[in-house]
């Protein structure tokens, strides 16, 4: 399992890369800012938990954006929001491009029923693994 799993998230990484190089954005730096402009003024911990990376690889990702000008972190006494730059919104359609993009390309390659398995099946299997 482990080197299958590896397997399939190398090529999967490759295929996203090469979607999201539309954006210039690697993918999770991608799905950081769609969350920051789908809720504005997310916080951290939510984003870690959306997608299920470490608060320390969020803070990293988030100054990368930062660096780009795409997301702002106010702080508001103990908690810390993350909010879209007006830059990224300009980017927000491309952004829901590469998404559709990619998604019909590995549903293309893998079948649409067996993709939307897959990740619920994996999804579940990261959970029980978590406990």
């Amino acid at each position: 399992m482990y080197f299958a799993s590896g397997a399939l998230a190398r090529q999967l990484e490759k295929l996203a890369i090469e979607h999201w190089k539309q954006v210039d954005l690697p993918p999770s730096h991608a799905y950081l800012l769609m969350l920051a402009l789908e809720e504005p003024g997310i916080q951290p911990t939510s984003i870690s938990r959306h997608l299920r990376l470490t608060p320390s690889t969020i803070t990293r990702l988030i100054e990368k954006l930062e660096e780009k000008m795409l997301v702002m972190r106010i702080t508001e006494g103990k908690v810390t929001k993350v909010y879209p730059t007006p830059g990224a919104e300009e980017l927000y359609p491309a952004l829901l491009r590469c998404n559709e993009q990619f998604a019909a390309r590995y549903c293309h390659l893998l079948g649409l029923d067996e993709s939307g398995k897959l990740a619920q099946s994996m999804m579940r299997m990261a959970d029980k693994l978590s406990n």
